[in-house]
């Protein structure tokens, strides 16, 4: 903006500036407290030289009676592209009587030796009804430099009645490429959200609630650019033409670790005596489960004795989006010539299963963790479990109990643990130490792993550093995800055909 139309601003918006805009006529005596004066809610238009260089800027004015026949008019606080201009006052204004409505009209004259500013200012408004338009036209020379400003307002008059109430009561903005959705500081008048460090655009559609009877400007619904760090803002004007600013912007990118579970693949076992074969989630390099064990178990049940099932990719409505796995907790009591525990929970990790029919310790079979090179923030995804009735408690194997009454829950978590130990060699976590190690560093779980009743649940948790434990960017570390049907699967205890759906699994970091 031109400097000069910065000095014309301040000085216009002087209240001293302005001495009146005429003398009242004593003679006529005008209604103006019953219909002219009060509190007027609008916007302001603004233009240099006939270029527009502000519109709609929201604003309210206020009418006062002067006079039998004449009127004061105020504009408090005006603020424009950040400076704060004072207020523009304009006093004993004439009022003339045209049909049903009203005319003032009043001229000013500006002499400022501070700013070697002078000007003339021509006063017109209209008032109807509950309705007021006013113009501002300033012939204004700075020095030898001469430039017209016009101003002009229109606005609503308020009864008294109506709210003061301008807030942005939530702002969502619904992208997968929005991993935090925006969070509102009232105090400081921001909304600041996180994007996806791969995303591909910057450009959003927010979806905003206002307080009732309130207007926002921009609207909702309308995209806006929030690329290369710029910010848009938001002016939320009351029903009683109280305003609150605030500025929308990114306040960072997020690393995002995701399984959406829309792509399965088949994988088999050339060892397996049937050479059976499964589906399971891509990437089969990262994601494991224990359906490889089952498999073997169903080829030795030659008589079909035990009925074994394992976990298959469901119809697509089934999932929270798309597509879900599925994990069954399954009766395996004294399958594979009684080596098998009682119950193998479905299960679902980052890592890998390494099947060994004579393994001491099935535990053992699973390798928890990929390579994980940031700082975790969050575990986000969905989750849908039905607990099954007969709770087997195999933690003995000599002595198994079925029915004993307990209720199943299901176990959802990610672990980030250090990759390599102080010799510097690789440390992998399985199913006997991944809730005990030492090298564990950080932990987020769902709070909860009843039955949900059949509905969906999100879960959006924070990692929580161990005790005495921190992230070191100098250091290797891996994230192990971890979800079974059955939250004490470990020690061979949960309830046969507890179904656990899991979807939109995601780790995010920075």
């Amino acid at each position: 903006m031109k400097k000069s139309l910065l000095y014309l601003f301040m000085l216009v918006c002087s209240v001293a500036l302005f001495t009146g805009c005429s003398d009242d006529d004593n003679t006529i005596v005008y209604p103006i407290d019953a219909e002219i004066a009060g509190v007027y809610k609008g916007t302001l238009d603004i233009s240099l030289d006939g270029t527009t260089i502000g519109s709609d800027i929201p604003k309210n004015i206020t009418i006062s009676k002067a006079g039998d026949a004449s009127v004061n008019m105020e504009l408090k606080d005006f603020n424009f592209m950040g400076m704060d201009l004072g207020t523009i006052a304009l006093t004993e204004c004439a009022l003339e009587k045209d049909g049903d409505s009203y005319r003032f009209t009043g001229k000013q004259v500006l002499n400022v030796t501070q700013y070697n500013l002078t000007g003339d200012i021509n006063a017109q408004g209209h008032i109807s009804g509950n309705k007021v338009v006013v113009d501002l036209d300033i012939a204004a020379k700075l020095g030898t430099l001469e430039q017209a400003v016009k101003v002009v307002y229109e606005g609503t008059k308020l009864t008294g009645s109506e709210s003061s109430e301008a807030k942005i009561a939530s702002f969502i903005i619904d992208d997968e490429a929005v991993v935090e959705q925006p969070v509102i500081n009232e105090e400081a008048g921001t909304i600041v959200f996180a994007v996806n460090e791969k995303a591909a655009s910057f450009k959003f559609t927010p979806i905003i609630e206002i307080s009732e009877g309130a207007t926002i400007t921009p609207a909702s619904g309308v995209e806006q650019d929030f690329s290369n760090n710029k910010k848009v803002t938001y002016t939320v004007m009351a029903e009683d033409g109280t305003v609150k600013v605030y500025t929308a912007f990114v306040e960072g990118t997020r690393s995002v670790l995701k399984y959406s579970f829309e792509e399965w693949g088949e994988q088999a076992d050339e060892k397996n005596p049937d050479n059976m074969k499964w589906f399971s989630p891509l990437p089969l390099d990262e994601l494991a489960t224990a359906n490889n064990g089952v498999a073997y178990l169903i080829a030795f049940d030659f008589a079909n004795q035990y009925n074994l099932s394992y976990g298959t990719l469901e119809e697509k409505e089934a999932g929270y989006k798309g597509s879900a796995a599925k994990l069954i907790t399954q009766y395996t009591k004294g399958a594979g010539f009684g080596v098998a525990p009682a119950i193998t929970p479905g299960s679902l990790f980052v890592g890998r299963f390494e099947f060994d029919m004579m393994a001491e310790n099935q535990l053992t079979l699973t390798k928890f963790g990929i390579a994980y090179d940031k700082k975790p923030l969050y575990f986000k995804g969905a989750y849908k479990y039905e607990a099954g009735e007969n709770f087997v408690d195999g933690s003995d194997k000599e002595n198994v109990k079925e029915n004993t009454g307990e209720t199943d829950q299901c176990g959802i978590y990610a672990v980030l643990y250090e990759a390599t130990n102080k010799d510097g060699q690789e440390v992998v976590l399985d199913g006997t130490n991944i809730t005990n190690s030492e090298y564990r560093v950080a932990l987020a779980e769902i709070k909860s792993g009843v039955d949900t009743e059949g509905k969906w649940v999100e879960f959006n948790e924070e990692f929580t550093y161990l005790e005495g434990k921190s992230y070191d960017s100098s250091k290797q570390y891996k994230m192990a995800i971890v979800c079974s049907s059955s939250k004490e699967g470990d020690s061979f205890r949960g309830a046969v055909n507890s179904t656990l759906f899991v979807d939109e699994l995601e780790i995010v970091g920075e």
